[in-house]
């Protein structure tokens, strides 16, 4: 697409302006005469594995540059870089929490995959993020058979323990997790920790 302007190099008037890679390219020289371009509409491009935004984008508290769309970064119907971002966030926050916990990397990795299992039904819209990682712990937490009660996971991330709870029942039974039950020597354990009881058995 031939534009009005001309090289500033060589004066030519063969400028090419593409808007998939948002730029402008004189064709007799091949000096690139301005790159970031902002398009001031949006076009989709059919692909045979969904459809491709082509273009710049920039966000309103963006403070200055563009995010290339181009061809094959962002595809409309598949959604794989969002979902590789989400994975990313969840493994870094539920690997801290796990830490915090002092639960070893077996554990983080089990959480992880409970997490991958919400993900992939569509469990987490509309829930808070903590919730779900704290969730995803104590529920591996609880197949794993180690001591930590809901209170503990909602001490540490610092949220409600009844909204904690909420979130991980309904996981658990949207995931069918068969969780065995809490023994009741933990609860008085843990009870006796707590109150700091001499606990001799």
């Amino acid at each position: 697409m031939s534009t009005g302007l001309k090289c500033r190099n060589c004066g030519s008037n063969e400028i090419e302006e593409d808007n998939a890679r948002g730029d402008r390219v004189c064709m007799n020289c091949g000096s690139v005469l301005e790159d970031s371009l902002i398009v001031s509409e949006v076009q989709f491009e059919e692909m045979g594995h969904g459809a491709a935004a082509i273009g710049q984008f920039v966000s309103a508290e963006s403070s200055g540059g563009a995010t290339n769309y181009g061809y094959g970064k962002f595809q409309v119907g598949s959604g794989t870089e969002s979902r590789e971002v989400t994975i990313k966030k969840a493994k870094k926050d539920i690997t801290l929490l796990c830490q915090q916990l002092q639960l070893t990397q077996h554990y983080a990795d089990t959480a992880l995959n409970f997490f991958k299992m919400a993900l992939n039904r569509h469990l987490t819209r509309g829930r808070k993020s903590t919730h779900i990682y704290a969730a995803c712990v104590y529920m591996t937490c609880r197949t794993e058979g180690t001591s930590h009660l809901l209170i503990d996971i909602s001490d540490v991330q610092q949220i409600c323990s009844y909204e904690l709870g909420r979130t991980y029942l309904k996981l658990s039974h949207a995931l069918c997790i068969n969780i065995p039950s809490v023994g009741e020597y933990w609860i008085y354990y843990i009870y006796a920790v707590y109150v700091s009881i001499d606990w001799d058995m």
